[in-house]
């Protein structure tokens, strides 16, 4: 009880120094002459805007498209990326013969895959999934295979010395030994696809968070947009949140 309470006393003074920057921040720019224009960004005016967009349910009709692309884009590249970390992990051969080529593609920024995703897909909904999907899935594959190669080679040969079978071992022995490091995988995962997501969205679609911002900056209403960077944050920080407990879950080191 008493570490809880001080792990929230950090987090409640960081979040009020926070905000206390930030409302420093607004007065530099309302008293100045050349940044008067952008003193909506300042907390309190931004506050009263996100308030009402959560009141007229403004706030939920611009996230939900912003979820679903993101959940998309994550389902696939955990269906592509655990298998192949599997691979990876598990024949010396594939990886070496993968090594170079999965690491050249990992440092290409996923947005320039951009006109290539417009071109592949006849949508523009097709077009973000794909580039969450190119963003995530590095994580993921990469976690997985260094999960699998941690594991200790003995339980394999118990394993098959009692007759297990391959869909046996899949099963009963590596997802489940595996299963933290997937998870710290798409922990790492979200954290990408969700920086990824804001600019993909200026892709011509009309709906999520990233057409919001960019919408309220062509209308100048910028405590509109000051406000739609406070619900990526929250949303952002409590999906985070949500894996960090799952994987505290699976941990396998208890405390004492």
């Amino acid at each position: 009880m008493k570490n809880a309470l001080e792990s929230l006393g950090y987090s409640l003074a960081g979040l009020a120094l926070l905000l206390a920057v930030w409302w420093v921040g607004g007065r530099i720019v309302e008293a100045s002459d050349d940044l008067y224009a952008f003193a909506d960004f300042a907390p309190a005016q931004t506050l009263e805007r996100l308030s009402e967009m959560i009141r007229t349910g403004e706030a939920i009709q611009i996230t939900i498209p912003s979820l679903i692309r993101v959940a998309s884009g994550l389902f696939w590249a955990i269906a592509i990326g655990v298998p192949v970390g599997i691979l990876v992990g598990a024949i010396t051969g594939f990886r070496k013969l993968t090594n170079v080529p999965f690491q050249f593609l990992r440092m290409i920024s996923p947005l320039s895959w951009m006109p290539i995703a417009v071109m592949a897909f006849a949508t523009w909904e097709g077009a973000i999934v794909f580039l969450i999907t190119v963003a995530a899935i590095w994580p993921v594959l990469f976690s997985t295979a260094s999960g699998l190669r941690r594991i200790e080679p003995s339980w394999f040969k118990v394993a098959r010395n009692l007759g297990a079978r391959p869909w046996h071992l899949l099963f009963v022995i590596i997802l489940p030994a595996i299963s933290q490091d997937i998870l710290s995988g798409i922990r790492l995962a979200l954290g990408v696809a969700w920086i990824i997501l804001v600019p993909a969205e200026y892709l011509g679609v009309t709906s999520g968070l990233g057409y919001a911002i960019n919408d309220a900056r062509d209308t100048l209403e910028y405590d509109r947009l000051a406000a739609t960077v406070v619900i990526i944050g929250v949303i952002g920080f409590s999906l985070d949140s949500l894996l960090q407990l799952a994987i505290a879950k699976l941990s396998w080191l208890r405390s004492s």
